[in-house]
């Protein structure tokens, strides 16, 4: 074992063409370290509601329809924004959603939805990916907030009790089977065309 340690030990001292293996080494992790700063750093920048309303596409449509809602303002004063909703919590799905988004740059670029009338024509479709997405991962983002275990039902009223223990309490349907709509204008739904969502 020692004598393993010793060959190591003489291989990272031993110098390369130019530089020792331990000098390439050290070089190497402090290159990670800044490079998975400045992911991170970039990563939080674009998870802010100020960088989701850049564009006058999210913030002209969409943002000011969250403004009128109980999301946005209400009597306890906590307020969702854009990536409370939009953005999974845990690392992986962050970045995995972030990937995903990737598309709407393109969207940004080719100016998809750059007008009122444009946004108003993808509105089912974009709504349509996002109530997929939360039903895929059994409404994660609203249950950041809304714990089912912390619901007391016997505030709420009772068609609402009701529900909630007959479906959400069961695990027959997640939240945004019944709360599409909550936080945004609905789309126009007969553009289901029989489509379940």
């Amino acid at each position: 074992m020692i004598s393993w340690i010793k060959k190591l030990w003489q291989v990272i001292r031993s110098p390369s063409v130019h530089y020792s293996l331990g000098a390439l080494t050290l070089g190497g992790f402090v290159a990670g370290i800044i490079f998975w700063g400045g992911f991170n750093t970039a990563l939080e920048v674009t998870n802010t509601e100020e960088f989701c309303i850049g564009c006058h596409e999210m913030r002209e449509n969409v943002y000011e329809e969250l403004k009128s809602t109980i999301h946005y303002t209400n009597r306890s004063g906590v307020r969702a924004t854009c990536p409370d909703c939009h953005v999974p919590h845990n690392w992986s799905d962050k970045v995995a959603r972030k990937i995903a988004a990737s598309k709407e740059v393109y969207g940004k670029i080719f100016g998809t939805i750059s007008t009122p009338e444009k946004f108003e024509e993808k509105r089912f479709e974009l709504a349509s990916h996002e109530w997929a997405r939360f039903k895929a991962n059994d409404s994660l983002e609203c249950r950041n907030c809304h714990s089912d275990d912390s619901m007391d039902f016997t505030r709420q009223s009772k068609r609402a009790a009701e529900q909630h223990e007959k479906y959400l309490v069961t695990g027959e349907k997640t939240c945004i089977d019944c709360h599409k709509g909550i936080a945004h204008k609905l789309p126009d739904m007969s553009l289901a065309n029989g489509k379940a969502h």
